[in-house]
């Protein structure tokens, strides 16, 4: 059965929307950095350019873009076990939209695992997901004004001048490109806090048939 949820009929659903906003606003109030629709825009493009590169059909595509977008709903319950009550949230609102329980399947999986706690790649989707997530570091997911306060989280998003994911020229390997400031955090301050964010996009990428590289100021780290 055909589904008529899209990516842009889950952006135009006022009440999925409120979910982004409503779980962003509970992590703002924890400190934690952006969450919101810049965020979860960028997974939804990040993740859909992984599966597009590698040849699969637009449906799959599509539905990875619908995953990455709703990812980070289940932290307006809490922040512990986010991707798991994320996963429930997006089975009741998908179903409430008749979308086909194959495609629902498909959507709660990759939300149920992109976390680096518990994740684990299942599918192209649940694998591209892990990857957009993992990869997006960048100065302006950072809310705190004040930089004597930042804390590690803080100085490595902020750190990160420039941050690009694309594909080697053979399309063999998915490489996280990233313009470190050192005088405002250290690449090993980065992988103290990254490293299994790290590795789980590792095990993403290989169940995707390809590598994954990182390169840092210029230079092979990963």
């Amino acid at each position: 059965m055909a589904s008529i949820v899209t990516y842009k009929y889950i952006k135009q659903n006022p009440d999925i929307m409120e979910y982004i906003r409503r779980a962003d606003q509970a992590l703002e109030a924890l400190g934690y950095t952006e969450h919101s629709f810049p965020h979860v825009e960028r997974v939804a493009a990040t993740s859909a350019m992984i599966l597009e590169t590698l040849g699969y059909d637009e449906r799959t595509v599509e539905l990875a873009r619908i995953a990455s977008i709703m990812h980070d709903i289940g932290n307006v319950i809490n922040r512990v076990d986010h991707a798991q009550s994320g996963a429930v949230m997006a089975f009741r609102l998908l179903d409430c939209l008749s979308m086909p329980a194959g495609e629902i399947c498909s959507v709660i999986s990759a939300i149920g695992n992109h976390d680096e706690g518990t994740g684990q790649p299942l599918d192209p989707i649940s694998a591209a997901l892990i990857i957009g997530d993992k990869t997006d570091v960048r100065r302006s997911r950072v809310r705190n004004t004040d930089l004597l306060t930042f804390d590690i989280h803080d100085r490595v998003n902020y750190a990160v001048e420039v941050s690009k994911v694309h594909f080697s020229d053979d399309n063999k390997s998915i490489i996280l490109e990233l313009q470190i400031d050192t005088e405002i955090s250290s690449v090993l301050e980065y992988f103290e806090i990254f490293m299994k964010r790290m590795l789980l996009c590792r095990r993403a990428s290989e169940y995707l048939g390809v590598n994954f590289e990182m390169m840092i100021n210029g230079s092979k780290i990963l």
